[in-house]
């Protein structure tokens, strides 16, 4: 553009600096004991499932062991007793944020989950001490329960030798965390609150 003086105006279009996104927490590591080259050595591996409600994610830490020839559920594990949904470390639930696990309504933090199988119903348990070994689960475990809730098993169709857990969303905002290990199926269900 030109000024009444005949000179050359230059008008820069300078753009506000883009606003970040928000960052987004990341998952929490799957805390283990011992050395991490033994990881490697265990006969239960350490894995773990992402949980993705609403734009956060949750994480669920667990151990992998293997059904073998001899019925786990209800067998070497007794139904009746508690266990820990896993092997070695507890079975431990990473939140970013408040949630319900299985109506039992928590704030942001590690809890670890533990079940009561029985053959028709499990008792599914919320207990907020995630800084412990996965057995025994005795009076000093559980003076750390939170809640609990029922959940009832399913048949598999096929035997799942190696106890897995995975996500199955049913909105932007809740799932549930699916427990498959031999022919046993049990749904947590997990909501953003």
């Amino acid at each position: 553009m030109r000024t009444r003086s005949g000179r050359v105006l230059i008008l820069l279009a300078c753009a506000a600096p883009a606003l970040a996104a928000p960052a987004r927490a990341q998952a929490p590591t799957c805390s283990y004991r011992g050395a991490p080259s033994a990881l490697s050595e265990r006969p239960s591996p350490l894995d773990s499932v992402l949980v993705r409600l609403g734009d956060a994610q949750a994480k669920l830490c667990y151990g992998r062991p293997a059904a073998g020839p001899e019925a786990q559920v209800g067998g070497t594990l007794p139904f009746g007793s508690p266990w820990q949904l896993g092997a070695n470390e507890p079975t431990t639930l990473h939140l970013p944020f408040p949630a319900s696990v299985g109506g039992v309504d928590v704030a942001a933090g590690s809890y670890t989950l533990y079940a009561i199988p029985e053959s028709s119903q499990w008792t599914i348990v919320v207990n907020g001490n995630p800084n412990r070994w996965g057995v025994p689960i005795g009076a000093e475990v559980r003076a750390a329960d939170l809640g609990s809730f029922r959940a009832t098993p399913t048949r598999l169709p096929q035997h799942v030798d190696r106890l897995t857990f995975h996500f199955e969303p049913s909105g932007p905002d809740a799932g549930a965390l699916v427990f498959e290990w031999e022919r046993t199926r049990v749904n947590i269900p997990i909501s953003r609150r």
